[in-house]
């Protein structure tokens, strides 16, 4: 038998003695959601032999090797602590060992199995550690006195010596090697940290929120010289080296409305703009789509992403300058180029038109010539194929997966058409039945404009249809977001989708709308939000409560809804705009007032490219304020709020809560605070907490049958 089919049907056979115990698992549990665990940073070692990566299991993260050899075996532990992070990752030239950060210090593991050591342990706190392309030294960052002082070094693998390269910094980072290993790229922002102590809270409780000031990039040669600034301060990612000398960055305008490519010289610093895209509304391709501009590793070619013709898709063009050739048309989007070692192809993964939750690898060979280039799709099928990663000879992919059986997991593949696929991680904890899972559907239902709103939609198993049944609608957050076709790719959605599955096994309908600003459909669905957060964007997710009204098999008086973030936002407005649409919601971290969310200054910016300033734009203000609004609540409402959240603060919790006791609405509202915890819950208890007090909410108000004002007292 062909070794790779025999490795994939041993790594298959759990699925299938799964689907055969199906009658006899036991239910779905909120402890087995706890253990799924989702991998990253997927690493080939330089033999091309193997590929590290990290593991995390409720924020405890840890360092694995699959190995690609065959028979199939299952990943091995290269470093397993009992708690904390593992992360900056890199091999050994000689692929024997691996390298990682952890606590502060560098440590090395043996990577067939063995003890991990520490290289250094100091007092200072060492981050930003990066191999040199020679992989004889690192650079880093070293911080004392609470970060507020740091130094770059730059240490002999071998021997240990350092050398000081820069100093006298405040929060430096985005450290890059340039091929030769001649010099080193890396930028500086200063952090402003501002402090509240608004009346409703008391002069007790001070909170602070941290204002980023653009970055200034700078090179600086290793054996000595001062540091060079390297064009205009900004963000969107530190510098690309194309070859030994000259770097290329990109920079957003202050309004969001300009992206600009820049070319720079790094021994003198001029920056030249080779490529700007302008959008009269603000710049949208999101974060993780791998817009910047990366540089082909024969310093020949630049490929990046642009919505230039309404799609996000892949440009290259001269380093030099010139004009972009468009690789990849069409209505879907094309994200995360990244070139292979020789330079002659680029992977990359993209959705399909009218399936915008399915997305599947391909390979653009370029060949020295873009405007000749063929694109072919490696990958196939229902499912979420996304990151593509070279393997060193150009031959192999390693990407991440996902389904509606199987959460984020890692797999190989030939990256040539009709490869099979090899299986290199299995996230779920044993005894996990997949038989039971249940499939989305994509469905479309019309907004408040009678535009089609696209949904995932998910009916039990077995679901006893001439009933009426209780239904959630879930309301994603981040707007630039969507859902997948099946687990979430993202870890931080993905155990919300995992809640979900649980919830379905106990009888619930769920629906998961996409409503307009969010990604998978096009700028103009994704810029649907321009001048209008909380409103078009808000009824679209809102009716999806009504779609669930017209369904035979739905109570349409047991309806809840929650979301996170952006979508506890919309939660709120639900609660309050038509206090009757919905039997209870839970807010899990929600804005609760867009006015304080401009005056964050961490948020700023980005709120003001949306819907401008308060001035501005106060009717567009009002429609954002649910706070304004707390009064006409009628419902029951949990919310869930981290202290440590920076994406929305937990000072948005506490006014809302004041503003809820002043209006009489205490009977009505519970509230959880999990200390030390950021936007998106991580930790074993804080997500065990949540989850329970959440089902105990919904069975209460959706399963328990009582009345309209019921609520769970957590």
């Amino acid at each position: 038998m062909n070794r790779t089919i025999l490795r994939n049907l041993l790594w298959t056979l759990p699925f299938a003695v799964s689907a055969a115990a199906a009658l006899a698992a036991p239910p779905l549990s909120i402890e087995q959601l706890i253990d799924i665990r989702h991998p990253s940073n997927p690493l080939f070692s330089p033999d091309g032999r193997a590929v590290a990566f990290l593991w995390d299991r409720a924020g405890v993260t840890n360092l694995y090797v699959a190995d690609l050899s065959e028979p199939p075996a299952p990943p091995r532990p290269v470093a397993n602590f009992s708690g904390g992070q593992v992360g900056g990752i890199f091999w050994s030239a000689d692929s024997r060992s691996l390298f990682f950060s952890r606590g502060g210090d560098l440590w090395r593991a043996p990577a067939r199995g063995g003890e991990p050591e520490a290289v250094w342990t100091t007092p200072a706190i060492e981050s930003n550690i990066v191999r040199s392309p020679d992989g004889s030294r690192v650079a880093f960052v070293r911080s004392s006195d609470g970060g507020s002082a740091s130094e770059i070094f730059v240490r002999s693998l071998g021997d240990g010596k350092e050398t000081r390269v820069a100093g006298d910094l405040v929060g430096a980072g985005g450290l890059s090697w340039s091929p030769d290993g001649a010099r080193l790229g890396y930028s500086v922002a200063r952090s402003i940290r501002h402090e509240q102590t608004p009346a409703y809270s008391g002069s007790k409780i001070i909170y602070t929120i941290t204002e980023r000031t653009p970055s200034q990039a700078y090179a600086v040669k290793i054996d000595g010289g001062a540091p060079v600034p390297i064009g205009p301060p900004g963000g969107f990612g530190g510098l690309r080296w194309i070859d030994a000398t000259h770097v290329v960055f990109d920079r957003t305008s202050a309004d969001f409305k300009t992206r600009s490519i820049y070319v720079a010289d790094a021994a003198k610093g001029a920056a030249v703009p080779i490529h700007e895209d302008t959008d009269s509304k603000f710049w949208s391709p999101p974060g993780d789509s791998g817009a910047a501009a990366s540089p082909s590793p024969d310093g020949r070619f630049l490929a990046y992403v642009s919505d230039a013709d309404g799609w996000d898709h892949i440009y290259v063009m001269p380093s030099t300058g010139g004009v972009p050739v468009q690789i990849t048309k069409g209505r879907f989007e094309a994200w995360r180029p990244v070139w292979s070692r020789d330079s002659s192809k680029i992977a990359f993964d993209a959705n399909e038109p009218d399936r915008p939750g399915v997305r599947h690898l391909g390979v653009a060979t370029i060949n020295g010539n873009p405007a000749s280039s063929t694109v072919a799709m490696i990958t196939s099928g229902r499912g979420t194929n996304i990151a593509p990663s070279w393997s060193p000879e150009g031959k192999r992919l390693v990407y991440q997966h996902t389904d509606s059986r199987n959460s984020a997991d890692l797999f190989a593949i030939d990256a040539s058409p009709g490869a099979t696929p090899v299986r290199l991680s299995d996230s779920f904890p044993a005894g996990l039945d997949r038989a039971a899972l249940v499939e989305p559907e994509l469905i479309r239902y019309p907004g408040p404009d009678g535009k089609m709103v696209p949904a995932s939609m998910f009916v039990p198993r077995g679901l006893d249809r001439t009933k009426k049944h209780p239904a959630v609608v879930w309301i994603h957050g981040d707007g630039i977001n969507q859902n997948y076709d099946g687990w979430h790719v993202q870890r931080n959605y993905a155990v919300y989708y995992s809640f979900h599955q649980y919830l379905l096994q106990k009888g619930y309908v769920v629906i998961a709308p996409d409503y307009r600003g969010s990604i998978g459909y096009g700028r103009d669905w994704r810029q649907g939000v321009h001048m209008d957060v909380g409103g078009n964007d808000y009824r679209d997710a809102a009716l999806a409560g009504d779609y669930l009204k017209t369904l035979p098999f739905v109570d349409g008086e047991r309806i809840g809804v929650w979301g996170l973030s952006y979508g506890g936002f919309f939660t709120l407005i639900a609660l309050t705009e038509n206090p009757r649409r919905f039997r209870c919601g839970v807010d899990v971290a929600g804005v609760a007032d867009y006015a304080m969310y401009y005056e964050d200054p961490y948020h700023g910016a980005w709120t003001a490219s949306r819907i401008g300033t308060p001035e501005q734009s106060p009717a567009v203000y009002a429609q954002a304020s649910p706070l304004s609004h707390v009064d006409k609540l009628e419902r029951p409402l949990l919310v869930l709020h981290g202290t440590s959240d920076v994406n929305v603060p937990y000072l948005h919790s506490v006014r809302l809560i004041d503003e809820l006791m002043k209006k009489g609405k205490g009977d009505l509202v519970s509230f959880m605070t999990y200390p030390g915890e950021f936007h998106y819950f991580t930790r074993e208890h804080v997500l065990r907490d949540a989850w329970q007090r959440v089902d105990r909410f919904f069975d209460a108000n959706l399963h328990g049958g009582g009345s309209a004002e019921r609520t769970s007292q957590p």
